[in-house]
């Protein structure tokens, strides 16, 4: 069988959500939106672009699944210029594979840490965001610890990581369809 053939423009070096689909519902009446996906790679960060019906504070639930080789033992969101994560007493910034988060003090990027999502595991993030934009766009980051670190080095490459952010690597967009309900 041929492959198939479609006039446009090729993103096949950089999108890959016709791989693993993430896909969105969004509660419009509780500004709740819930994303559910996988992450397949371990050299890459992942973009997210979530079209809103509008834009304001969300809380979202996002949960994704480890298909890498790799443990994670930190998860990293770093938002667009447009958005900030809420960082106040009413607001629950949680996960269930992790005890510990810190968002910093200009408010653009989370990170969760202070537990491990395995190979195969899922993992549930809840946090909120507040955009200007129906558009937003945040960038997840993972650290796995190198093998052959000790587990001293590991831990401080991890504090490291959380205090100056994750370091770019090459980026995958993903843009994730939402269904309106409410």
């Amino acid at each position: 069988m041929a492959p198939l053939e479609v006039s446009g423009i090729d993103v096949s070096s950089r999108v890959r959500a016709r791989d693993i689909q993430m896909a969105g519902v969004a509660d419009i009446r509780r500004h709740v939106l819930m994303i559910s996906g996988a992450i397949d790679t371990v050299d890459h960060d992942v973009s997210v672009c979530v079209n809103l019906p509008e834009p304001g504070r969300w809380q979202i639930i996002k949960s994704e699944t480890n298909l890498t080789d790799r443990t994670w033992v930190a998860m990293q969101a770093a938002t667009d210029e447009d958005s900030v994560f809420v960082d106040d007493a009413d607001t629950l910034v949680m996960s269930r594979q992790f005890s510990k988060s810190f968002i910093t003090p200009d408010q653009r990027r989370l990170t969760f840490y202070g537990g491990e999502v395995r190979p195969g595991e899922a993992v549930v993030k809840m946090y909120s965001l507040e955009t200007t934009g129906r558009r937003p766009t945040y960038a997840y980051s993972r650290y796995s610890p190198i093998a052959t670190d000790s587990p001293e080095t590991s831990a401080r490459t991890l504090e490291q990581l959380v205090a100056e952010g994750m370091p770019q690597r090459p980026v995958i967009e993903v843009i994730v369809p939402v269904t309106v309900i409410g």
